[in-house]
């Protein structure tokens, strides 16, 4: 992103996805666009267990149920529910879910550190 754009607007429609830790993945503002964050669209069955050393990330559930486990503790997903993963914690999704991701600041899949 330029200092003449302003904005980005992307459809998730537009974006092809493609394969990462937690599943299929659409880079809606992705780190080559320069904005603060970066956020990503996903469609989640069976995440691996990884962390983030300089991310934060919150997960927004759009459709879908599942779980996530968060260290030692897992926790029930469902749609409308928003969880924020701090950079360290060892985090994983599973079920059917698709979920919006927020992740801040850039660059994180450059910072995926796969346990599994």
């Amino acid at each position: 992103m330029s200092v003449a754009t302003r904005f980005l607007r992307r459809d998730v429609a537009d974006v092809t996805p493609w394969a990462e830790t937690c599943g299929q993945i659409r880079p809606l503002i992705e780190a080559a666009d320069g904005a603060a964050g970066e956020v990503h669209h996903l469609e989640i069955t069976d995440a691996k267990l990884h962390y983030h050393e300089r991310t934060d990330e919150f997960y927004y559930i759009l459709d879908g149920q599942g779980a996530m486990t968060l260290d030692d503790q897992t926790i029930e997903l469902h749609p409308g529910v928003v969880v924020y993963v701090p950079r360290g914690v060892r985090h994983r999704a599973y079920g059917n879910l698709k979920v919006l991701v927020v992740c801040i600041p850039r660059g994180v899949l450059d910072d995926v550190h796969e346990l599994e």
